[in-house]
């Protein structure tokens, strides 16, 4: 028997290993060999025709530009996507997805909505409803606890 999760930093952490786990599952059933679940940091957020600076990528999947620059060059060197220069910026980049990375990106996308409805049906509409507004706020307070500081 499992022990017990019990203070909700490990309950959360725990959620974050299962829902990882089944995105990983489901893209490796698919076809995709060789990609982390960290990667949909990239493919849920990047924009899908004109690409993204990895800065706003960092932003938009609330880790740090290091971070996001270590999962772009994983992601470049395996094809996934490219650095573009920047039009309006000539010393920044843009990311951009490759065909290969458009593929991926649907993938990603259309397994992240499968694994959300099995939650829907596991908790029900009004328990999904409250779990995503509680996390939303969490995560609200906590970017405007980092803006203040």
């Amino acid at each position: 028997m499992a022990p017990a999760v019990n203070d909700t930093s490990r309950l959360a952490l725990e959620v974050h290993r299962i829902l990882a786990a089944e995105l990983l599952e489901t893209l490796t059933d698919w076809g995709w060999e060789g990609v982390r679940a960290s990667h949909a940091a990239v493919f849920t957020t990047i924009d899908r025709r004109s690409g993204s600076r990895l800065t706003e990528l960092a932003r938009r999947a609330h880790i740090t530009k290091q971070g996001m620059m270590l999962l772009v060059d994983e992601l470049q060197e395996r094809g996934y996507v490219r650095r573009v220069p920047d039009p309006e910026d000539a010393r920044a980049k843009i990311v951009r997805l490759t065909a290969r990375g458009r593929r991926y990106a649907t993938d990603v996308r259309r397994a992240v909505a499968a694994i959300e409805s099995r939650m829907r049906r596991d908790l029900g509409h009004r328990g999904y409803a409250a779990m995503r507004e509680g996390l939303e706020a969490l995560v609200d307070n906590d970017e405007g606890d980092s803006r203040g500081t």
